[in-house]
């Protein structure tokens, strides 16, 4: 059997189940047409569709999206939006470069946040910063990367060692880590699905509306949708991974599937032992480790392990991020979780987004690579003033572009290969 254009997930959403019913959900069900398509309604095509009703209010913008807001991509993730760019490999001769990304990163998390505060969207938005921390020798050396990036930028942190970290999240499992202000955290199915709410009058949203087939049609692009066609003369591709199903970009981003659990409320007892930290995060130094979160309502998130282009068994995967909870957490041998879920992400060979204009008409971001919600907002804006003739900053220059990957099935063997070798350096951090 063929795989599908977009994903289809096992299980549901941690955190969509947490939220009430939605009731105003449509579907794309008779031929349409509109000055600009948007495929994708997570951070960045929101961030699109609003960005072009901006410029130009009189247009019809038209965004699709093969789930519902909220149970997709954008609503699966861990609820980081961090202030500053991802450079763990930075060095001091990129700091003129980091320092401009950091610019732009940090404008968009503030346009982000006055959206949530002035749009009255209750996600749990506050700013805990985020914890960085190692086990072993090899996320010891990343610790140690990333806190001389921190130094060179000149931007503040704390470093932690075993103790400091045990007595702020409750956990002796980590050797060292880092504390940086950056970042806020957020209940992400909550605010994705408050962003769709704020799209003006002029959007079009229909959701369980996947684009099947992207072709272009004299002047125009032509979209196959299950139960109608869409056309439009601008196409703006915001699926992450699934535009290389599309046929954008197809040789230089996979989709990587990770995978989550989110416990039942904690008893009041072992939270006490917990760390007086009531809600954080922490990343891992080592990209194989486990990001972890605690909520204000008194859950533990666990993410970890990654799948290369298709979704694992949840319930297995279940049973291994367990294992890994109850490693950093003794005292949560017996709390369970209630939902576990997986969700695709867009990966390339060097972490370097894909972003620009693909084909006439024809604009795309895809490639995340894991730190989607306010680099992804601030592509999707950049991605519209483009569009529109507008001046931009050199994407490619301040984040890189996509290398070329080889086809398949060199493209997995390598994967496999590569994880393998980064398995053996990284057993501590898993």
């Amino acid at each position: 059997m063929s795989r599908l254009p977009y994903p289809d997930y096992e299980n549901a959403s941690g955190w969509n189940r947490l939220l009430p019913l939605r009731t105003d959900v449509l579907t794309l069900t008779a031929d349409n047409r509109a000055d600009v398509v948007v495929i994708g309604a997570g951070f960045t095509g929101i961030a699109a569709a609003r960005r072009w009703s901006q410029h130009r209010p009189d247009d019809y913008v038209v965004v699709i999206d093969s789930s519902e807001v909220g149970e997709g991509n954008p609503g699966r993730n861990s609820g980081f939006l961090l202030e500053i760019a991802l450079a763990n490999d930075a060095d001091a001769s990129q700091m003129d470069r980091m320092a401009a990304c950091n610019r732009l990163i940090s404008d968009a998390m503030k346009r982000l946040r006055d959206a949530v505060f002035d749009g009255g969207i209750d996600c749990a938005i506050e700013r805990s910063g985020t914890f960085r921390a190692a086990a072993g020798r090899s996320g010891a050396r990343a610790l140690e990367r990333y806190r001389d990036f921190l130094e060179a930028a000149r931007l503040p942190h704390e470093r932690l060692d075993r103790a400091e970290l045990e007595a702020r999240i409750g956990t002796a499992f980590y050797r060292a880590g880092l504390f940086s202000p950056h970042c806020y955290l957020v209940q992400p199915a909550a605010l994705i699905r408050g962003l769709a709410g704020l799209l003006p009058p002029g959007v079009g949203l229909f959701e369980n509306t996947p684009a099947l087939c992207l072709l272009r049609d004299g002047n125009e692009w032509r979209i196959e949708t299950p139960q109608a066609t869409l056309s439009a003369p601008t196409v703006i591709v915001a699926n992450n991974a699934f535009a290389k199903e599309l046929g954008v970009a197809p040789s230089r981003v996979v989709a990587m599937y990770t995978y989550a659990g989110l416990t039942e409320p904690v008893a009041e007892d072992v939270l006490a032992t917990l760390g007086v930290e009531q809600s954080w995060g922490l990343l891992p130094a080592h990209r194989l480790g486990c990001t972890l979160r605690r909520t204000r309502d008194g859950r533990m998130l666990i993410r970890a392990r990654y799948g290369y282009e298709r979704e694992g068994d949840n319930r297995v995967i279940g049973e291994k991020l367990h294992k890994s909870l109850r490693a950093r957490f003794p005292q949560l041998e017996d709390v369970g979780f209630e939902s576990v879920w997986g969700g695709a992400t867009g990966f390339t060979l060097n972490g370097a987004p894909v972003w620009g204009e693909a084909q006439p008409g024809l604009f795309v971001s895809a490639g995340c690579n894991g730190g989607g919600v306010v680099k992804g907002t601030l592509f999707g804006e950049l991605l519209v003033e483009q569009a529109l003739g507008r001046p931009v900053p050199n994407v490619g220059a301040l984040f890189g572009a996509a290398r070329w990957m080889p086809p398949e099935p060199l493209r997995r063997l390598g994967f496999v290969i590569a994880s393998l070798v980064e398995q053996r350096g990284a057993r501590a951090e898993m």
